[in-house]
């Protein structure tokens, strides 16, 4: 455990330093990538400082997990290749085939071919609930129920679940609440203190911030959970590699200034959008006329980075949207200090195509940057044409 760990309870100081330990060799401010994969032992079984081989642990990868953990206020973090990584071992720990989780109805593209594709084949059980009513995720949990699963705000239509109020019904079932909390981050929203008993992110993006790395992360404050987690980790192997560990260490240092700028910029944009002709519907959670605005003020510091927007014309005039985009780069993922644009029933949600989770045709998807907004607004506004 990092001697800075607790060095103060504001995000901000945590981010710089939380996992962050001088090297204790040279002074060097910045943790070392440890590229190793084995490490000298002091006589057999005498692991020094606990390290035998990188799958099972490696400093920098441990670093970063000090880091997640601290900013989420959990005790544990754990540190995977990608966010689907860390989804599939939560999965493998938490269920056994037969048992049965409760799903949103918007969720990531991935995270519903995992459930639909992979998990049910090995017998494992899901229905979909509107998550954002608690009453119809009761409805949903049947007597088989050990988990429910909530991304909130969710991608890519942005709906927002009260997370107490969740948590409560999950719990009242006896059934663990998971969060997906990369659209929030946590220094936007920290669902663990919120009742959750897991939370999820893709470190891809803005944990990262740079579009420069893939990783995944899980979060828990339960230590025994903690520990059967790390179990699978190791067991399974879809480690974060050190490099990967130390570009998202970094990047979570800049998490909130970045945050900052996101959830400006992209609440100027929504404001935009909410007025032009072309537009038909603006999803996002600052607007006050979103069903979900309430909660997400009250459970979040600011409503984050991500937009989406219906457009008049379908499908074809989406895709058009998306193609006379020119500061707005044309991609997949998001999170990154550059704006990007999307079809998500083209690309990042084809997976849900013909399910309960199937997206409008005529939706963009925005992942606004921190470039300057006026730039952002004008790309827009000639995209709609």
């Amino acid at each position: 455990m990092s001697d800075r760990h607790h060095i103060s309870q504001h995000f901000e100081t945590l981010a710089i330093h939380a996992g962050n330990t001088a090297d204790p060799l040279t002074g060097a401010v910045v943790p070392p990538i440890y590229q190793v994969s084995t490490y000298k032992q002091d006589g057999v079984g005498g692991l020094r400082g606990g390290y035998e081989y990188s799958r099972s642990a490696n400093p920098t990868r441990t670093a970063l997990e000090e880091n997640l953990a601290a900013l989420e206020g959990g005790r544990r973090g754990l540190a995977f290749a990608s966010g689907l990584a860390a989804e599939d071992a939560l999965l493998r720990t938490l269920l056994s085939p037969g048992d049965h989780v409760v799903i949103p109805n918007d969720a990531y593209g991935g995270t519903f071919r995992l459930f639909a594709k992979v998990v049910s084949r090995w017998g494992v059980e899901w229905s979909v609930a509107d998550t954002s009513d608690p009453s119809a995720v009761r409805a949903a949990i049947t007597p088989k129920t050990k988990a429910v699963w909530v991304e909130t705000p969710s991608n890519p239509l942005l709906g927002i679940t009260d997370i107490a109020a969740v948590a409560q019904v999950a719990h009242d079932a006896g059934a663990r609440l998971v969060v997906d909390n990369t659209f929030a981050t946590p220094y936007l929203q920290q669902p663990l203190a919120l009742g959750a008993d897991v939370v999820v992110h893709s470190l891809t993006k803005y944990m990262g911030g740079h579009s420069d790395v893939v990783g995944g992360a899980l979060i828990v404050s339960d230590q025994t959970l903690g520990e059967e987690l790390a179990y699978h980790q190791n067991a399974m192997g879809a480690v974060a590699g050190p490099f990967d560990s130390w570009l998202v260490l970094r990047g979570t240092k800049t998490l909130a200034v970045r945050m900052d700028r996101h959830s400006e910029n992209a609440t100027r944009i929504a404001d935009m959008l909410s007025r032009h002709a072309r537009v038909t519907r603006v999803l996002y959670p600052g607007l006050p006329e979103h069903p979900g605005h309430e909660t997400a003020a009250k459970q979040m510091k600011a409503f984050g980075g991500m937009v989406s927007f219906q457009v008049t014309g379908g499908e074809e005039a989406a895709v058009e949207v998306c193609n006379r985009a020119k500061v707005f780069t044309l991609g997949e993922s998001l999170g990154g200090v550059e704006s990007l644009i999307e079809h998500p029933g083209r690309m990042t949600h084809a997976s849900a195509a013909g399910s309960a989770l199937e997206v409008p045709a005529d939706l963009v998807r925005l992942s606004v940057g921190i470039e300057n907004v006026d730039d952002l607004l004008e790309d827009l506004q000639q995209a709609l044409g």
